[in-house]
């Protein structure tokens, strides 16, 4: 048997049963994340094998402590800082490029014609997720931490390798829209009944399993990659489609993107074969990260939360807690009794007490904000002059905190006194 490819990400290893095994082991990294190294050494090692003797793969995970988490969101912020410096005409391309080498990777390992599997014995999340569903076979740990999950929704982005046309085709789009928009997880028994799973294991025997079905000498292919296969409720994608996106604006008023986005990937690829989908999810992608939206969750949701939970430890929070009581009390979002403002913080997502019941108007998030776009109402002019009172209050504090007290006070800002996610808070950037 050939070696394979020389990978720092992966780790090869050949098992007694001569089954080749593909160890995701990020150095350094007490949890695997798709870097942009990790998603290089996965396209060499997908031309490699299908170049190669090999029998079958099994695809597991060096770490203890999950199968693969998803994107490395540093690097990803990053790359929209990237493709945004670049010229207007240029973004749409760039971004396909860069986005797409995952989904090209992950293309190229289901379809080299050897049979792969997967053994998942933590949480497989975003792009581990797909990683897990380009293969052939998956076999699960009955564990809790052992689940299948999406979550790219929850900062503002979508599963661009893939997630948006493999997990509908698998499990029936019904099914698949929770994780796909509300980030649920799906392990156990229930990964098993929706036809996420093949098999499932009592912890510790996923390996084992995953190689016996490798030595089984199996069908090395896709459902979707079939001639006669077609996806059961492709006839009615788009009453379904239709709707969620209606729950789902009533739901959101519209602020969020990324979820009218993956109901058009899964609308718009379904029908298609499986080659044209992926790059019609990576076409929309690539409009979106575009956009200020995903940059704002990603810095504040994310990384925010980790500066957060990193400051709280060493006992820092003090000085951030105080600037965002200090925005908060200028901001008066919770404590507005005019009724033109109350209903213009509610309609732009703000939580507002005693809660207050708005109806979506129709205007979906465009270029701009709902709060700068048309009409200009009154309520809106209200809102604006607020936040920029909250905003130069903000501003005085930038000098006395550091870059990720920033952040922190921004995730502050957002999960505990109501400021809209999609706006990201006023400390890191203001509303820019």
């Amino acid at each position: 048997m050939t070696v394979g490819p020389e990978l720092m990400q992966f780790r090869i290893e050949v098992s007694q049963q001569r089954v080749l095994h593909l160890i995701f082991d990020m150095p350094g990294r007490s949890m695997n994340v798709f870097s942009n190294a990790a998603i290089e050494e996965l396209g060499l090692f997908a031309d490699w094998l299908k170049q190669s003797d090999v029998a079958g793969v099994v695809i597991r995970s060096g770490k203890a402590s999950a199968f693969c988490a998803g994107a490395d969101l540093a690097e990803l912020e990053a790359a929209y800082d990237m493709i945004m410096a670049a010229p207007s005409g240029e973004r749409d391309r760039l971004a396909f490029d860069h986005f797409f080498r995952l989904s090209r990777g992950l293309r190229k390992l289901e379809t080299a014609g050897k049979p792969v599997a997967v053994a998942i014995a933590g949480l497989a999340l975003g792009g581990g997720c797909e990683f897990a569903l380009a293969a052939h076979h998956r076999v699960i740990a009955d564990h809790p931490q052992a689940t299948f999950g999406l979550p790219e929704s929850l900062v503002g982005l979508l599963p661009g390798g893939g997630g948006t046309q493999r997990l509908p085709r698998l499990i029936g789009i019904e099914t698949a829209l929770p994780v796909l928009l509300d980030g649920a997880r799906i392990g156990g028994q229930a990964a098993i009944a929706a036809g996420l799973a093949h098999e499932l294991v009592a912890p510790g025997e996923e390996v084992a399993a995953a190689e016996r079905w490798v030595l089984s000498q199996p069908q090395a292919a896709q459902p979707w990659d079939r001639p006669d296969w077609r996806a059961a409720d492709a006839e009615h994608v788009s009453r379904i489609i239709g709707q969620k996106r209606s729950k789902m604006l009533a739901e959101t008023l519209g602020h969020y993107p990324a979820l009218s986005a993956i109901l058009d990937c899964v609308e718009q690829g379904l029908p298609q074969d499986f080659d044209s989908a992926i790059r019609t999810e990576m076409q929309i992608f690539a409009k979106l990260i575009q956009r200020r939206e995903p940059r704002n969750m990603i810095r504040t949701l994310f990384l925010g939360r980790l500066d957060h939970e990193r400051l709280k430890k060493k006992g820092a929070s003090h000085k951030i807690t105080e600037a965002v009581a200090a925005v908060s009390n200028v901001l008066g979002a919770q404590s507005e009794r005019g009724k033109e403002l109350a209903e213009a913080f509610a309609r732009a997502g703000f939580r507002v007490e005693p809660p207050r019941k708005v109806e979506f108007d129709g205007r979906i998030a465009g270029t701009v904000y709902w709060l700068d776009d048309e009409p200009r109402t009154w309520g809106k002019e209200l809102l604006r002059a607020r936040l920029a009172d909250a905003e130069a209050v903000a501003a005085g504090w930038r000098s006395q905190l550091d870059e990720s007290e920033r952040r922190a006070a921004d995730y502050i800002l957002v999960t505990q006194v109501g400021f809209p996610a999609y706006l990201g808070g006023l400390f890191a950037a203001g509303l820019s």
